[in-house]
């Protein structure tokens, strides 16, 4: 446990990714076992106990501070694991031989919800703070290091020297610790075997174009829509019929509407979307399925999605990944009638006679807010994983900017945790007294270093109401707000919901009387 919380702690101050990947090598170099399988599992999020929450972490709290002491060194410090970690009291047993990572695991999965304090308490007296606050966050499943699934199988295939596409294509296929990953990669047991099953094959990625269209032979491209949802893969097979996010998460369980048995097997590429083919709804319904585990049959009905087919990588057993797109392409309309699924349909292809032409569809394409812009595909391009300069390029629309107001603001998390790094921005409309602000979004990202020392010095200069670990702020701090897109909401108050919404420029200069309205904002939905 103490190599893999020193190896937590590396990681929540290393802000650069290639720093992060660095120390991830090394651990996987260097731990062994069971450490390492479970290790794993907790840094990809695959490692979770049922019988502990935050309210286990709560009642540790109650045992070594009263509840205004807690309260106001949480409001401090703004996370639970580290401010329970900071107020636990260093025993003689501190700094002691302490249990591995993998006994702490089973102890946590063997343990009933009445006996997770006292086991918890008896480790974490033998533990230095970094350690108690790892093995908090380990047990709570929020690790929040700064270090996604994808970066981890990343460090896994630098450590073993294994493509990392052969590592995410049969990952869908491994469980904790991951005896059979580890064999294989170690080379004294062959590879889980991906033939006949229904995995993830890594997505190829498009580029930002960049230069003028006008160099661009529009001959040699196919250009299609860039629709505004979500990139998954549709894998048929065997096994069944799984669906996973661009980044290889099994997320099958989650759509159960998507993943109905079919009689077609293959691989497909496409965009997830919310509404039906013939009626296209906006991404803000698609929010309401995503990034949970599970889906209600209500669910399903109130938030229904398809599936907009991109690419085909394989049909049947053939994998088609080598091919030039031209010719899968045409292979996939071949195919489309013997694809027995109503929730699928083809992304077309568009014709475009000349580079105004293109440009103009593109200035167009915000119309109704479900096309992000333009996909510029080679034609000759095969499928490989990753961005491959020159072959694919994705040409959006520029995003949609209005001035707001701070209204409040909220602590970070890993190393923001000392900085209100979290803002709700507010927009005027006419009340029942006069004008009044409303909140119509939140960011947390879009500002430098530097700008956010100078934003927390604003909130905290100019506080008016604490709530909890929320600060409410005096109105008068603009901002220009930078969204893809934007949607009528009955979840908000202010009746409308942003894509994205991410600083753009701190308006110091302005008034707060010169910001916008939600009456502009609702002008922006209907045109």
């Amino acid at each position: 446990m103490r190599a893999f919380a020193a190896l937590l702690e590396a990681l929540i101050f290393s802000p650069r990714r290639s720093v992060k990947q660095a120390h991830l090598v090394s651990w996987f170099e260097q731990t062994s076992g069971l450490d390492r399988g479970w290790g794993l599992a907790a840094l990809t999020g695959d490692l979770s106990f049922p019988h502990v929450k935050a309210g286990v972490v709560r009642q540790l709290a109650t045992e070594v501070s009263d509840p205004e002491l807690f309260a106001l060194s949480y409001d401090f410090v703004g996370d639970l694991a580290e401010t329970v970690a900071l107020l636990w009291p260093q025993t003689e047993q501190g700094n002691t031989e302490i249990p591995p990572l993998c006994d702490i695991v089973t102890g946590l999965m063997a343990t009933k919800r009445g006996d997770a304090v006292t086991l918890l308490s008896s480790w974490m007296d033998m533990m230095t703070t970094s350690e108690r606050w790892a093995l908090l966050k380990l047990a709570t499943g929020g690790l929040r290091v700064g270090v996604s699934a994808r970066m981890v199988r990343l460090a896994l295939s630098a450590a073993y020297k294994v493509d990392v596409a052969e590592i995410e294509e049969i990952w869908p296929l491994l469980s904790p610790p991951y005896h059979e990953l580890f064999g294989w990669l170690e080379g004294v047991a062959p590879r889980p075997q991906s033939e006949g099953r229904a995995v993830f094959r890594p997505l190829m990625l498009a580029h930002q174009l960049e230069d003028e269209i006008s160099s661009l032979q529009l001959a040699d491209w196919q250009i299609e829509w860039k629709w505004d949802g979500a990139r998954v893969l549709l894998a048929s097979a065997d096994d069944g019929v799984r669906l996973f996010s661009r980044t290889g998460d099994d997320i099958s369980a989650a759509f159960p509407d998507l993943t109905r048995n079919m009689t077609w097997q293959g691989v497909l590429d496409g965009e997830l979307l919310a509404g039906a083919p013939d009626n296209l709804a906006s991404f803000n319904m698609l929010q309401q399925r995503l990034n949970r585990k599970t889906a209600s049959t209500k669910r399903q009905i109130e938030s229904p999605v398809f599936l907009r087919i991109y690419d085909m990588l394989f049909d049947g057993n053939q994998d088609m990944r080598g091919q030039p797109l031209h010719l899968r392409r045409r292979l996939l309309e071949e195919r489309l009638p013997e694809i027995d699924h109503p929730l699928c349909d083809l992304s077309p292809r568009l014709s475009v006679s000349n580079h105004q032409e293109l440009d103009d569809m593109r200035e167009q394409c915000r119309s109704g807010g479900l096309i992000e812009g333009m996909m510029l595909k080679r034609i000759d391009s095969p499928y490989r994983a990753g961005r491959i300069k020159g072959d694919w390029f994705k040409w959006k629309r520029d995003p949609l900017t209005a001035d707001l107001i701070v209204l409040y603001a909220q602590r970070g998390h890993g190393k923001r945790s000392s900085y209100y790094s979290d803002y709700t921005f507010g927009a005027w409309r006419e009340g029942e007294d006069g004008m009044e602000l409303v909140p119509v979004g939140k960011a947390y990202s879009g500002f430098s270093d530097q700008e956010l020392v100078k934003l927390d010095k604003f909130v905290r200069e100019n506080t008016v109401k604490k709530f909890g670990p929320v600060r409410e702020v005096e109105p008068f701090l603009v901002v220009e707000v930078a969204f893809d897109s934007i949607h009528t909401s009955s979840r908000h108050k202010s009746g409308v919901a942003m894509r994205f919404p991410r600083f753009h420029a701190i308006r110091w200069d302005k008034h707060s009387d010169e910001a916008d309205t939600v009456a502009m904002l609702q002008r922006m939905i209907e045109g």
